[in-house]
């Protein structure tokens, strides 16, 4: 493959260089918003459906999109917009089931909800399996980031006398510690004004890239009869080729692609978290897969379709052997005048940033609450007040932000060994997806999922799915669908339907078979040495997965050793584990939302209808989290005392970036006053004399 150098010129380095500051500095105003972890990870719970929409905007699309579907388009045509078409699948299941739960719980990171609706050992496997999860996707992103910029870099240069080549893992270096930087000391609100910002910039760049080429190619009707009929395809073909098919796509992409994205992908959770309310999440992912999905798949793949085209009409200038990842960047630099190649540079690169900085704040954020806090509080008895526990906690986020950088850095050697990205994410989601995505769909719609259950799934399928690694055939070929076999990375996405497979299996099996196991439990329990039998039965599942591990039998044996190790499993979490399931589903599945919601509340629900009122606000004394509205406007907004109420500047441009959620207290006599505590306001913060909106939220 061709591989390309030094593309651009001095000017496009001068806007790009102007670029990032502009989104640094811009960025950096932000981070005066983080006074809590809260702040930090979560943007205060208090923003409105279209900041957050457009944020999911920069964060998706920017999520490898302009690398990786270009390639594609350039290798396959328009088919490459499929994987764009498949999420609508899901969104039903996330708005009315994940959403709400997510929010009504109170939960900081997907772990924590594993030990509310199972137990602790859930919550640590969970854990383990998020923080691989998330690092190797940062790592992708900064492979990604790496392919995109180094075509512009000269292969070597010289300075101070010292000679240095440029190469591949040298570039993502050196952009790991500047986004490093960038995201310890944004934190989330900083990661969604600067993606609002760079939301319109990429798809407003994106589209620049359609217009310029077919300007360049001579109009719509030249690069459509250039175009091969194959290219024109809406979808791929069934089964071929090993690297771009239908039924790959569909397993790896539409299943568990889209429903990793949606479910455990804490960049994009966080993000809904972030949102005000859970109907302003609502809106906001409605909006996204409704209008700017199909808008994005234009965006993200167009660059492809116009380098095939120019390739055909003249080889010359786009070789049909240039590398399918620098085909952005190429045909960029072929349509585009200097300054306009560095400005949809920009946007690219900005576009990567936002999904690289979103993921290690989330990765972050998942540190926090499910290592740092557990570990914390089971090695200290020191007493802090929330204050000095807060800034500690605030401090141990930015310093894990810089090693899930580092460690981010040292995924990118795997993946950098797959032909494209697009392969590389490939292996990537359907390796590591599948066992939390099944965890995650059963606990909340499945209410017999029990926590014996979910380990069972999460440690018999892990076991499954390192078999089909050392033995795709057979394991991964049943499933293959007739797609041919690739010695270097064989079934790279139907790999994502056998892992799927043998982890719905273990769930299935091991939930259908509850009662029985309790039964074997209980006559184990009558035995005089039970718990020398079930610690046994622990030490010996070990064993059976470190031979899985390191492939020590063959496979008939180590197949066989999976469902005995699956059984022990199940019994000794049975025995060891309580479980109750009354306790362990009430408000934590889709069944029981409005316990949920009252959960949140802490009290019995008020679903009155109320307006939305404008007030101006005083300071009162004391630091108590109440506000004092008058009898009439709480009339008005059909609240009373104790209900939850959300108050903002009334400048909705703001989209609610100063705000906070409160509750009703105690109300007074003076119509069009609000009164709140110096905390609020120092939280919230307000300016004087600007009025502010009141709403009741339940």
């Amino acid at each position: 493959m061709e591989v390309h150098h030094s593309l651009g010129t001095s000017t496009d380095w001068i806007v790009m260089v102007v670029y990032f500051i502009a989104i640094m500095v811009f960025g950096a105003y932000f981070s005066k918003y983080n006074r809590t972890t809260t702040d930090f990870f979560f943007g205060g719970r208090r923003f409105a459906w279209w900041l957050i929409a457009m944020s999911i905007v920069a964060t998706g699309v920017g999520s490898h999109s302009f690398i990786k579907y270009s390639a594609k388009g350039f290798e396959a045509g328009f088919s490459s917009t499929m994987t764009y078409m498949n999420d609508w699948f899901f969104v039903p299941f996330f708005i009315f089931g994940w959403l709400p739960i997510i929010v009504y719980t109170r939960i900081r990171s997907i772990p924590e909800y594993f030990e509310k609706r199972f137990s602790a050992l859930t919550r640590f496997l969970a854990t383990i399996l998020l923080l691989f999860y998330m690092i190797g996707y940062v790592g992708i992103g900064f492979l990604t980031m790496g392919k995109a910029i180094l075509p512009l870099l000269p292969p070597e240069f010289t300075l101070f006398g010292m000679h240095f080549e440029i190469t591949l893992m040298g570039l993502i270096v050196v952009i790991a510690i500047i986004i490093g930087i960038y995201i310890t000391y944004g934190g989330q609100t900083a990661v969604i004004f600067t993606d609002l910002a760079q939301g319109f910039v990429l798809i407003f760049a994106g589209m620049l890239v359609f217009v310029l080429g077919l300007d360049y190619l001579g109009g719509f009707k030249v690069f459509w009869d250039l175009l091969p009929t194959e290219w024109k395809l809406p979808l791929a073909h069934f089964n071929d080729p090993p690297g771009f098919n239908f039924v790959g796509i569909f397993w790896q992409d539409g299943v568990a692609g889209s429903v990793g994205f949606l479910f455990m992908n804490m960049g994009l959770v966080m993000r809904f978290m972030a949102c005000k309310d859970v109907d302003e999440g609502r809106k906001a992912a409605t909006f996204n897969i409704l209008f700017m999905l199909p808008i994005s798949a234009v965006v993200v793949g167009n660059a492809g379709w116009i380098g095939k085209a120019i390739s055909v009409a003249d080889p010359s200038v786009v070789p049909p052997t240039t590398n399918p990842d620098s085909i952005f960047v190429v045909v960029a630099n072929i349509i585009s005048h200097p300054g306009v190649f560095g400005f949809i540079m920009a946007a690219l690169t900005a576009a990567l940033m936002s999904t690289v900085d979103t993921l290690l704040n989330a990765t972050a954020a998942v540190y926090i609450n499910d290592i740092h806090r557990p570990v914390k509080k089971w090695l200290t008895k020191k007493v802090q007040t929330w204050k000095e526990e807060d800034k500690q906690e605030l401090l141990s986020a930015r310093i894990a932000t810089a090693i899930f950088t580092f460690l981010g850095v040292l995924t990118v050697i795997p993946f950098s060994k797959f032909p494209t990205v697009y392969e590389a994410h490939g292996y990537f989601h359907s390796t590591l997806t599948p066992p939390l995505v099944t965890a995650i769909f059963l606990g909340v719609f499945w209410k017999r999922y029990t926590n014996a259950a979910v380990i069972g799934t999460l440690v018999g399928g892990v076991a499954l799915m390192i078999m089909g690694m050392y033995y795709p055939r057979p394991l991964i070929e049943i499933f293959s669908h007739g797609t041919a076999y690739e010695p270097n990375h064989p079934y790279t996405y139907i790999g994502a339907l056998y892992n799927l497979f043998v982890c719905a299996l273990f769930a299935v099996i091991t939930t259908l078979t509850t009662k029985q196991q309790i039964k074997i439990v209980e006559k184990i329990r009558q035995s005089e040495n039970h718990r020398l039998i079930m610690s046994s039965f622990v030490v010996a599942s070990i064993i059976i997965f470190l031979l899985i591990a390191f492939n020590l039998l063959s496979l008939p044996v180590l197949f066989v050793l999976t469902f005995i190790m699956v059984g022990m499993v199940v019994l000794a979490a049975n025995y060891f584990i309580k479980y109750n399931e009354e306790e362990k589903t009430d408000g934590l599945t889709v069944w029981s939302i409005k316990k949920a919601k009252e959960y949140f509340k802490g009290s019995k629900l008020n679903e009155r209808e109320g307006e939305k009122i404008k007030v101006h606000w005083k300071l009162k004394e004391g630091e108590d989290d109440t506000v004092h509205f008058s009898k009439n406007d709480m009339k008005r907004m059909a609240a009373e005392v104790g209900d939850l109420v959300y108050i903002s500047d009334a400048r909705r441009y703001l989209g609610g970036l100063k705000s906070v959620h409160t509750v009703y207290g105690e109300p007074h006599d003076e119509d069009g006053i609000v009164y709140i505590s110096n905390e609020h306001y120092e939280q919230g913060q307000f300016v004087k004399g600007k009025l502010l909106t009141a709403e009741k939220e339940m």
